[in-house]
């Protein structure tokens, strides 16, 4: 109702929760904790739905499962639906987000996809050899040392690896199945890593449409509708930069999860 006058109704109201950056990336970008109470706060009041900005590369997919599963369950237990309209790019942990809203719409040339699941590290053995240094590690419990960067690759921690990424790749499908259940095209390969691009990615069933937040949510609520956005708060440490050398770190982290996706 309107508070000035309560025989007038007020007009509808569409909450916006922007989600951008990787996903759970060393304490930074986002994850549960920090999405949590914006979350909250969006569902709050009986918006008539509640809009997703998303633009992500991914990241954990355990954060990425919290977050999907916390806007799911506030969305059945508050009865709003949600709508997750992409920007540049919702893919791996990022559409996993957007798998969590009742319809995904995307811009015409945004990437998504990606559902497949990633493990990258280095290789130093070489590089302690070359400057004499020893390493020394001890350990009980013979599996402790799995993948240790700085030991040649072992083939049986490699088949432990791929077993362990592949029970994460069934989690990942079953999530995108069971959100979009009826909307896939069952003929495309589309859990290989792959991704697709606007009005194709409709085509496959990853997504509901093409068209943008404001345009779409006035037609569908009306010109009056207004909008209330959310968003974490940053930190006065995460304002300023908090270090210059952690923060060209996280920025160089952050280039490198975009520039796979040509960002």
């Amino acid at each position: 109702m309107n508070r000035l006058n309560p025989f007038v109704p007020s007009p509808p109201r569409v909450s916006v929760v922007r989600l951008s950056g990787a996903i759970g990336v060393g304490g930074r970008g986002l994850d549960d904790a920090s999405v949590a109470p914006v979350l909250e706060k969006a569902f709050r009041g009986k918006p008539k739905a509640v809009a997703l900005q998303i633009s992500s590369p991914g990241g954990s997919p355990v954060q990425s499962s919290l977050i999907g599963a916390r806007i799911r369950r506030l969305s059945e237990e508050k009865s709003v639906p949600v709508i997750a309209f992409v920007e540049d790019v919702a893919a791996s942990g990022g559409y996993w987000l957007a798998a969590a809203a009742d319809e995904i719409f995307v811009d015409p040339s945004s990437i998504v996809g990606s559902i497949g699941v990633i493990s990258a590290g280095f290789g130093l053995q070489e590089l302690l050899e070359r400057y004499g240094i020893e390493r020394r590690v001890h350990t009980a419990g013979k599996s402790k040392s799995f993948m240790d960067p700085f030991r040649p690759e072992k083939p049986e921690d490699i088949s432990r690896l791929e077993g362990l990424l592949e029970q994460i790749h069934e989690a990942f499908i079953g999530h995108v199945k069971e959100r979009r259940s009826g909307r896939l095209d069952e003929s495309a390969e589309l859990f290989t890593g792959e991704i697709w691009v606007g009005h194709k990615a409709v085509e496959v069933g990853l997504a509901d449409g093409v068209g943008h937040l404001v345009p779409m949510m006035k037609a569908r609520f009306g010109a009056k509708v207004t909008f209330r956005k959310y968003g974490p708060r940053k930190s006065l440490f995460q304002r300023v930069g908090a270090t210059v050398a952690g923060g060209a770190i996280a920025e160089l982290e952050d280039r490198a999860a975009f520039g796979r996706f040509g960002l």
